[in-house]
């Protein structure tokens, strides 16, 4: 199987990308790398996935830029006396599938002039993370026609409680495949990410 780069974005902030992230590279015994961490640097993103991935494979790689402030990164950058350039942002070099998370949604500024958007390079399939919450037909389709114009490969998960009316009208929409759902877990360990890997192993190659 050719090694894929997967970048995992979401339709906005707390939408469940982390987890979502942990699941994909369990499921392909990848790596993991979080270009820009904001915030929660005692128990990072990278941290939480390394927690959660139980095969013994996957390597996680260093942020490019570690921000104390849980903030938009042009922010959080501004704050801690930084600027973020992308020429700064080096993929890792591996010979295994890569999983990138991105921070927030698409749109989100790193400085001045780029957005996370900009972190995408074209060899990269995209995975959209949709939440549902009042507005997030509007968020997932807004994100995932963007993607599209730009001539990603993109995919979505869902993730929370199942709202058939949303999930049908975004999938007639946007017309990319749906890679599973994520359930409102009591909790999230290496066993349930494990449970959900082998679901998704499928769709994912």
């Amino acid at each position: 199987m050719k090694k894929q780069k997967y970048f995992i974005t979401g339709i906005s902030t707390e939408v469940g990308k982390t987890i979502a992230s942990a699941i994909i590279t369990e499921a392909l015994e990848a790596d993991y790398w979080k270009p820009i961490q904001s915030g929660d640097l005692d128990f990072s993103d990278t941290d939480k996935v390394k927690t959660l991935v139980s095969n013994t494979k996957s390597t996680f790689h260093t942020n490019s830029y570690a921000l104390k402030t849980p903030m938009s990164p042009h922010a959080s950058a501004e704050i801690d006396g930084v600027e973020i350039e992308l020429d700064n942002i080096k993929e890792p070099k591996t010979q295994n599938h890569l999983v990138i998370e991105g921070a927030g949604g698409l749109l989100v500024p790193v400085n001045n002039k780029d957005t996370i958007l900009d972190l995408i390079q074209p060899d990269y399939k995209v995975i959209v993370v949709s939440r549902h919450y009042l507005g997030s037909i509007n968020h997932t389709l807004l994100t995932v026609n963007l993607l599209k114009e730009k001539g990603f490969d993109v995919s979505i998960v869902f993730s929370g409680d199942e709202y058939p009316t949303t999930e049908s009208i975004i999938t007639s929409k946007t017309q990319v495949p749906i890679i599973g759902r994520i359930d409102n877990e009591p909790y999230f360990d290496q066993n349930v990410i494990k449970e959900y890997a082998e679901l998704w192993k499928e769709k994912l190659q």
